[in-house]
């Protein structure tokens, strides 16, 4: 068998794409809005930690996504208050937030847990088999068994492009990322629109980091986003700020990283392949695959007069 036509090559493409996607189309619309976010890595790992625990203690992985939603959007709302209200350098509050989200779930974990981690009997998100899919030729490939949050990603994905381009409240969270005066004057409320691209941005990456630890891992570890976060802002550029964009750029990381480990042991080094992703999203900051520009408000605070 070709190892492109291995169906775990293409399931695993689906699978590495999830936590990478979700992450970057929250990221999209806090960016579209204007707000500069980079904390996605901590809000993932916050996410992630909430998820297996409450999880663990209900009994319920359902719970756990909640749980891992409701902190997302609380840390998102504080960075959207620092960032929005107190009009903070937005790089430099998405770095604090990776690094709290880091250190505090570390502490939490050793903690409640201990040093020998969560428990592998924590409650799971389903994994979802479709037999009528499994003979369809490629579809049948991704498609076949997947966990539960991926079918969802991709129902969020066409909820998101609805959303920002074919619906009045994603006009006006368009506007306010293009030119926040103009919307002001028509008598938009530029600091309630942010705020609501932040917080959604912070509910997809919880969401994302969910996945991580109750949808693949069961179980959750230090730093155990490793760096997806990141991957995730680089998906979002390469995207070109759109959701249909940000998942294709996903699937690109996600190829990658499959392709790496299904070429184990093969001629080709698999870290020439692993970079490859990251490559083409340098090429497209320079301009060379297609200018990829940001909103022109992004990471500009607004001062309200009224």
């Amino acid at each position: 068998m070709s190892i492109l036509t291995n169906p775990q090559l293409w399931a695993g493409t689906l699978s590495l794409a999830t936590p990478l996607a979700l992450p970057a189309i929250g990221g999209t619309f806090s960016e579209r809005t204007g707000v500069v976010n980079i904390a996605m890595e901590g809000i993932m790992l916050i996410g992630a930690f909430f998820a297996v625990s409450f999880s663990y203690w209900t009994g319920s992985p359902w719970l756990g996504l909640l749980a891992a939603m409701a902190a997302g959007a609380l840390i998102a709302w504080i960075f959207a208050w620092a960032a929005i209200r107190l009009a903070s350098n937005q790089v430099v509050l998405g770095m604090a937030v990776n690094i709290f989200g880091a250190g505090i779930t570390a502490f939490l974990l050793n903690t409640i847990f201990g040093y020998n981690g969560t428990p592998p009997s924590t409650a799971s998100l389903p994994t979802i088999t479709i037999p009528a899919i499994k003979s369809i030729p490629v579809l049948g490939w991704f498609f076949y068994q997947q966990n539960v949050l991926v079918y969802l990603m991709l129902v969020l994905v066409m909820a998101s492009h609805w959303l920002l381009f074919h619906t009045r409240l994603g006009l006006r969270m368009r506007a306010v990322g293009e030119n926040p005066l103009a919307a002001d004057t028509l008598g938009l409320n530029v600091w309630r629109l942010r705020y609501t691209g932040v917080i959604i941005g912070g509910v997809l990456s919880a969401i994302g980091g969910a996945y991580l630890s109750i949808g693949i891992l069961n179980s959750f570890d230090v730093n155990m986003t490793d760096g997806r976060g990141y991957i995730a802002l680089a998906a979002m550029i390469f995207g070109k700020w759109t959701p249909f964009g940000s998942l294709g750029a996903a699937l690109l990381f996600g190829f990658a990283s499959s392709l790496s480990t299904a070429l184990q042991g093969n001629a080709i080094p698999t870290d020439l392949i692993a970079m490859l992703p990251y490559a083409l999203t340098v090429l497209a900051l320079a301009g060379v695959i297609g200018k990829s520009v940001a909103p022109a408000a992004d990471g500009i605070p607004y001062k309200l007069d009224r």
